[in-house]
């Protein structure tokens, strides 16, 4: 192994014992984890708590960046008046039992348009592979692609990074949409829309923070944002034209990519058990201090699984309310989920992978 040596006539014996010892472990952090995010140019930082990235002389443990190269992507904004700014939709929370009984699941399709959906969404799987550089010993079983969570070679927490940022950019963009669209089709219309547009708009929001808590742990580079760019241009307008034809399969579509996301946790979930991720299960990692407070994570359940598991939760819970509300009549059905029913019963759609029938809520 390479040894660096410190000019002895540039310092102390002492100093130049200690500036090597400084050194090796970043050589061996700079070696083992460059090929990996090199895939997408992703930066790792520091998750030792989120203000870590501002501090250069503050220890990191999960970084390949200098010091003095990382920054804040979203620094919280310092007003003369203003203490602080909650979230718009703040998380209603889960129990440790619900998240725990959390399951990837599958919805066959049944109609022309389901097929349709569920065969781009095999495409768009096949895209993310691609560009999340799988390799074949990395891929799970095709015949069960969104339930099998065991694979021959485990990825590397860079690539679990890349693969997080890449799904949670692209999946809060159909809530929005949706949102958007019915709130301007209820006030051309001038009728309600029966609580739909809150739910889809909540939707968007809460994929957005799930972003929002991954990019405090990396620093994109550029060819990743070239790639979100363009991934977000492509998809914003080709939802946007379809859920102006036909909202049915855009919701079916939008439950099959939730599928997705649902299997795409439980296998994180999955290897971190395994040991495969050390640098996640190290104690000394923290998640960000912008998830503590959006999930209200308790002491003691703030590792990287227990961030894992809020966010299949809520990715369930999307899949179950997108399944259910393309089997509704778009223009007249109200929203199930947020309904109160004359037995006082509620839905949980995280319990439910296939969504309910139109029967079933109404």
């Amino acid at each position: 192994m390479f040894v660096p040596r410190a000019n002895p006539k540039l310092c102390s014996p002492q100093q130049a014992t200690q500036l090597s010892r400084a050194v090796i472990p970043l050589l061996q952090t700079y070696t083992s984890s460059t090929p990996t995010s090199s895939v997408v140019g992703l930066r790792l930082t520091a998750i030792a708590t989120s203000t870590t990235t501002s501090n250069p002389n503050q220890h990191r443990h999960f970084s390949t960046t200098p010091a003095n190269r990382l920054r804040d992507f979203f620094p919280a904004k310092e007003t003369a008046n203003i203490r602080t700014t909650p979230p718009a939709w703040p998380h209603h929370g889960y129990t440790e039992a619900e998240m725990l009984a959390v399951e990837p699941g599958h919805r066959e399709p049944v109609t022309l348009g389901d097929r349709f959906a569920w065969r781009l969404m095999r495409i768009c799987r096949w895209g993310m592979d691609l560009a999340n550089g799988l390799s074949p010993e990395q891929k799970t079983d095709k015949m069960k692609p969104t339930t099998e969570v065991v694979a021959d070679k485990p990825l590397t927490e860079a690539q679990w990074l890349i693969r997080f940022i890449f799904l949670e950019s692209i999946a809060g963009v159909p809530g929005m949409i949706a949102g958007m669209l019915r709130h301007l089709h209820s006030i051309r219309r001038l009728k309600r829309d029966n609580g739909w547009i809150e739910t889809l708009l909540e939707e968007s929001y809460n994929e957005r923070m799930h972003l929002l808590t991954f990019m405090k742990m990396c620093e994109p580079g550029w060819l990743m944002k070239f790639l979100i760019l363009g991934a977000q241009g492509v998809y914003f307008n080709a939802m946007f034209l379809s859920y102006l034809i036909s909202p049915k399969i855009c919701h079916r579509f939008v439950g099959y990519l939730e599928e997705e996301a649902v299997h795409t946790y439980t296998r994180c979930i999955h290897e971190l058990e395994a040991g495969y991720l050390p640098k996640w299960t190290d104690p000394k990692f923290q998640v960000p201090d912008i998830a503590v407070s959006y999930w209200k994570m308790p002491e003691g359940h703030r590792t990287m699984k227990d961030l894992i598991l809020y966010i299949r939760a809520d990715e369930a819970s999307h899949r179950g309310v997108n399944h259910t509300l393309g089997n509704l009549n778009q223009k007249e059905d109200p929203n199930p989920f947020v309904s109160q029913y004359r037995d006082g019963h509620t839905l949980l759609p995280m319990t439910n992978p296939k969504g309910w029938e139109r029967e079933e809520v109404l």
